[in-house]
């Protein structure tokens, strides 16, 4: 039994080409190749969805997105010395 279903897609001429070259030069069948682009869409797509709902929720403290880098590094010397202070008291 198949693991995989067929797909027909279409493609402008000038495309194609450039996509059964890139597949030869790194030795790739068609689908591996079109596999690997429609991961890589999803994986950003995924990203846009986590940027949004970021912006969103700096937006909702009133912080602006540079702001949240420092306040991360900050947090995390924060949770590093409170483990170190537990480490040496426990």
């Amino acid at each position: 039994m198949r693991t995989t279903k067929i797909l027909s897609i279409t493609l402008p001429p000038a495309m194609l080409k450039e996509a059964q070259q890139l597949a030869k030069r790194e030795n790739r069948t068609m689908s591996e190749l079109v596999r690997e682009a429609l991961r890589r869409y999803q994986r950003e797509q995924r990203w846009e969805k986590i940027r949004a709902i970021g912006a969103a929720g700096t937006g909702a403290l009133g912080l602006k997105e540079s702001d949240v880098v420092p306040l991360v590094h900050e947090f995390r010397r924060e949770q590093r010395a409170g483990s170190k202070k537990r480490k040496v008291g426990g």
